[in-house]
């Protein structure tokens, strides 16, 4: 069978389509290599429509009823989810069939939706790890209960549905094959390498700065374990302990934890030295990011963070940006020399790193060339596509080379 006749139905539950880059990465590689591609995902900002057709992707969403942060939230929210899901996937199978169910956690639910159409469609099913749900779960709520073993057996049940697994790094994949027990043959590691021609270097903006000598920038959701907490006592340290009234901290994304976190910015009376945008469009994104001095990913040391990989570390990579990061496995396997390490979980330690690269200019630009570099050479998303198109060649009964493969 070409691949052309071949319909990918994507599932994802975190993040709408196209906001959620990595997915439509995916989804564009695979459209542009011969592949029907629809995707079902919730709605959000910017992207309230029920169907959307973008370059021949079809997008199907559906609205949540809140998002979650308690453990009822989220059965009430994953519960939804799930159904709308199922109702979804029947509609793009009714309208093009689908040949591959490639389901993005959280949850580790969607094996029900992709082991279902095994059963009853001859279905493939592609597992694409993003998230180590039994960290998380222990990172927000810092215990190892029934709920955990809960989601070990969820996450080894979608192992054991899938026909292959795509891991976003290697620690995701020795957990694919050792606590999945997958075949490591069907194990693929494919980063979520940005696409330089989205995220352009373009003249910084100082109204950004508003009136100040250098610009901190953050960008990511802003949940209980991304560590903004910390990121505002280091600028508190910074400016009220320190006295240093030439820096602003610009802080881009939304989440459960963004009223909290103004609120704590308010309580430390940092309200005039910190601004907070919550999800803007990507044009302001780039304003900021090309403007900042230094960027930072103040994500909590804990085992879901250190195994993980940061979308935000290559953005601010492929900028040209120096940064500064906890202490994480992944985080300094992806910086590297882009990066300094402050010591885990210490704010005051990473406000002494941001210091030390503000005031040193010649620093931020090695730093800065070193981490574009870097992606250009060996990370960027063309050199991720091709492992991406090899974890389908893997599903197809015909596993030769597609003619005429295009990244």
């Amino acid at each position: 069978m070409s691949p052309a006749l071949k319909h990918v139905l994507i599932l994802v539950e975190n993040l709408p389509s196209p906001f959620d880059r990595r997915v439509w990465q995916e989804a564009t590689t695979l459209a542009g290599n011969g592949y029907l591609v629809s995707i079902v995902c919730p709605k959000g900002k910017g992207y309230d429509e029920s169907f959307e057709d973008i370059d021949g992707i079809h997008i199907y969403r559906y609205k949540l009823p809140l998002e979650a942060e308690g453990l009822n939230s989220y059965l009430i929210e994953y519960s939804f989810a799930l159904w709308h899901t199922l109702r979804l996937a029947l509609r793009a199978r009714r309208k093009r069939g689908v040949d591959v169910i490639h389901a993005c956690n959280p949850p580790d639910l969607l094996f029900l939706i992709g082991g279902l159409f095994k059963l009853l469609f001859g279905t493939k099913f592609v597992f694409d790890h993003h998230d180590i749900n039994p960290e998380l779960y222990e990172a927000k709520f810092g215990k190892r209960d029934i709920f955990w073993k809960a989601l070990i057996w969820l996450e080894r049940m979608t192992f054991r549905t899938a026909d292959v697994s795509i891991a976003t790094n290697e620690s995701y994949r020795s957990i694919a094959i050792e606590r999945g027990r997958m075949d490591p043959a069907k194990v693929f590691v494919v980063r979520s390498g940005p696409q330089l021609d989205r995220l352009k270097i373009v003249p910084p903006v100082s109204e950004w700065k508003h009136g100040r000598s250098f610009l901190v920038g953050y960008v990511g959701v802003m949940g209980r374990q991304e560590g903004i907490d910390l990121l505002l006592q280091a600028a508190h340290y910074i400016i009220k302990d320190l006295g240093r009234n030439d820096v602003q901290f610009c802080l881009v994304g939304g989440g459960t934890s963004l009223v909290d976190m103004k609120a704590l910015s308010h309580d430390l009376g940092l309200s005039e030295f910190v601004t907070f945008t919550g999800r803007i469009p990507d044009q302001e994104l780039l304003e900021i990011l090309n403007t900042a001095d230094v960027c930072v990913n103040p994500d909590v040391a804990n085992s879901m963070n250190d195994k993980s990989t940061m979308n935000k570390i290559m953005e601010y990579m492929a900028l040209g940006k120096p940064i500064v990061q906890f202490d994480l496995a992944e985080g300094r396997f992806s910086a590297q020399d882009s990066s300094l390490y402050a010591e885990r979980n210490d704010p005051k330690d990473m406000a002494n790193k941001i210091l030390e690269l503000l005031d040193s200019p010649e620093t931020r630009r090695r730093m800065g060339d070193f981490g574009r570099e870097r992606i250009e050479n060996e990370l960027e998303w063309r050199y991720e596509a091709p492992k991406l198109l090899a974890a389908y060649r893997a599903i197809q009964d015909d596993p030769r080379k597609i003619p005429g493969e295009a990244i």
